[in-house]
């Protein structure tokens, strides 16, 4: 089943609107009309299996594309369409791309770079034509690639993942389900749509008969938190920057009151438990789930439910429905409660594999399973709590230490928004720990060195100690939200 098909099956006809907003909004009838056109289009003039760029902000013209590419058997590639040109130039080397979707605003920007620009004139054009059947694909193999999303790997390397049909219809339901989400949710959408986490929400809404607020301006956090109450949204989305700005920079949210929402998720990496408390101590009526994921699944592997979060807080859960999740040694046998191995995942979200890369692609799917490269634990009852990333652990005088378990003792200190431990090159030890701490501007003069050292003194064993603390003002975060990591 192409799943343009899945995701309209029930709210294909709905007269009410998708997406929400003052200066967006349309209906999932009209949506699911135009992206039928477009798609004839584009089979039309470009036939099929083509890769095509998008390039845009988060729009309605974006998700047109989007869904146009999907439903006309070609494939989608979304990208943040403020990349370096030199990003960009590597990816295209990477593709067969003739053709690109782009934004009116970014327009001028990708003038030059060798492809076919289809714009908002492309997407009218098609809208007017006349007498087009707008019906389900039969026959259409649903293990056909889908979309191509690029993520950088812990060098900088950008790899693209290809995921299927297959792997979105799995995705979305699975993520439905647990969720438990209905045409009654309205979600407000801060995550960009080139991010798998930002796509999900984009699939699971439409397949539900949902609706989406789209708000690009997280930074402007008095918007989004007025969005949530406007629109009566049931849920938000974010990374562990979205909760550590909301938490510790924000200054009206703790007090602020959000009758409508039902529950918040939160994906893109570990969020640190004192951040959790503290959200839930804030606000104890509204469920927040603690889910964990990769690309490579095409978003989701895992949750916590809300009910157990006391209970198991620090822990990514177990598996979602459909997948089955294992923490394993070197040697691939399940590793015991409190011993540490690797993550592996099985299930139909499971990536093809890397874009010309099958060296990498037998390193990370081995006889059915992903190897997600992150380092976990399991307790009694069989839920997982990750370490670390293989590569981002720290070995100082062969003492193998985990930067997370540094970090979840630095953001208990008050004023600490977030940090970053990393390891530095030491003649002595091989390696030695730096922290970096990031602070609001007003605590420069209150926080030093010497202040945190003697919090440390009593939390950290001497292996532990960073040789280096350094204070840092502006975050360090891409623009999905996610914590840049030093290549």
């Amino acid at each position: 089943m192409n799943v343009f098909d899945y995701l309209f099956a029930e709210s294909g006809s709905l007269e009410k609107d998708f997406v929400l907003g003052t200066h967006h909004h349309i209906s999932f009838e009209k949506l699911h009309g135009i992206c039928s056109k477009v798609s004839t289009s584009l089979k039309t003039q470009l036939g099929e299996n083509n890769q095509i760029i998008i390039l845009s902000e988060n729009s309605i013209f974006q998700i047109i594309a989007y869904l146009a590419i999907l439903k006309s058997g070609n494939i989608a590639v979304p990208l943040n369409p403020v990349i370096e040109n030199e990003n960009l130039r590597q990816i295209l080397g990477k593709t067969n791309v003739s053709h690109a979707f782009v934004s009116k605003r970014y327009k001028e920007k990708f003038s030059n770079f060798g492809f076919n620009i289809l714009d908002d004139e492309f997407v009218q054009s098609a809208e007017a034509l006349d007498n087009i059947h707008i019906g389900i694909t039969t026959e259409f193999d649903s293990n056909r690639l889908a979309e191509i999303i690029f993520t950088s790997g812990s060098t900088g390397e950008q790899k693209g993942v290809l995921i299927t049909h297959r792997n979105i219809i799995a995705n979305t339901g699975s993520i439905v389900e647990y969720l438990q989400l209905t045409q009654k949710d309205t979600i407000e959408v801060v995550l960009p749509f080139y991010y798998c986490y930002g796509l999900s929400l984009l699939h699971t809404h439409l397949k539900v008969g949902g609706s989406i607020v789209m708000n690009n301006n997280f930074i402007f956090i008095g918007s989004v938190l007025n969005d949530i109450n406007k629109y009566k949204c049931t849920g938000f989305a974010g990374v562990p920057s979205h909760y550590q700005i909301l938490l510790r920079k924000t200054r009206d949210f703790k007090t602020s009151s959000f009758p409508t929402l039902r529950y918040v998720t939160q994906a893109g990496g570990k969020l640190h438990v004192t951040f959790i408390r503290e959200f839930v101590e804030t606000f104890p009526d509204i469920d927040f789930y603690v889910m964990y994921g990769q690309t490579e699944a095409t978003a989701r592997l895992s949750f916590l439910p809300p009910d157990k979060l006391s209970a198991k807080t620090g822990s990514i859960g177990k598996g979602i429905p459909g997948v089955i999740l294992q923490v394993v040694d070197e040697h691939g046998e399940q590793v015991k409660p409190g011993e540490t191995g690797e993550i592996i995942a099985k299930g139909e979200n499971i990536m093809q594999g890397y874009l010309n890369e099958p060296d990498d692609t037998a390193k990370a799917i081995r006889n059915g399973w992903l190897y997600t490269g992150d380092l976990a634990t399991v307790d009694d009852d069989g839920f997982i709590f990750i370490q670390s990333r293989k590569k981002e652990i720290i070995k100082v005088g062969g003492v193998r230490i985990s930067p997370q378990e540094i970090e979840e003792v630095i953001v208990t200190f008050p004023g600490v928004i977030a940090c970053s431990v990393e390891a530095i090159p030491d003649e002595l030890l091989g390696e030695a720990i730096k922290a970096t701490i990031f602070i609001n501007e007003l605590d420069k003069e209150v926080l030093s060195e010497e202040i945190i050292r003697k919090f440390f003194a009593s939390r950290l064993s001497i292996n532990k100690m960073p040789k280096i603390i350094a204070f840092e003002t502006t975050l360090p975060f891409n623009a999905s939200g996610k914590k840049v990591k030093k290549t």
